[in-house]
């Protein structure tokens, strides 16, 4: 729910779906994402510079505490499928966030690859936090 009329964390829950289910891991403590571009700039003869901006797909980030064996099983199962010669099946992930205003919104990243950034630090008295980071075709708004 929004506090004080900003959007706040708490607001937004992901979905994940690989080729073979939904991927339900750990409790994600952060998530980013940004839209990349590529911007071309383009000097005419009048001595003005244009600026022409083509998107190039989103990035991101999560941070993971972990709470099962999803993420490392799922990540073993990519490399053992990618030594057997398997064609990696992109994934789907959509961003849901409960708006200030009482509203939905939900935002669907299409043809997403995962990337396993850092399974964690092993120590004594200490959870263990592990990293992804993703890239994504598109998004595109479904509510």
């Amino acid at each position: 729910m929004p506090l004080n009329g900003f959007s706040v964390g708490r607001d937004v829950s992901l979905d994940i779906v690989s080729a073979t289910g939904p991927l339900t891991f750990g409790l994600i403590t952060k998530f980013t994402s940004k839209q990349d571009i590529t911007d071309k700039k383009i000097k005419g003869l009048d001595g003005i510079t244009r600026h022409v901006r083509f998107p190039d797909g989103w990035s991101g980030t999560f941070d993971i505490e972990r709470q099962n064996s999803t993420l490392d099983d799922y990540f073993a199962q990519l490399e053992a499928d990618y030594y057997d010669g398997l064609n990696e099946q992109s994934c789907t992930m959509t961003e849901t966030i409960a708006e200030p205003d009482g509203s939905i919104s939900q935002y669907r990243y299409l043809g997403v690859l995962l990337k396993f950034d850092d399974a964690g630090d092993k120590a004594g008295d200490n959870t263990i936090s592990q990293k992804l980071s993703f890239v994504a075709a598109r998004r595109i708004k479904v509510a």
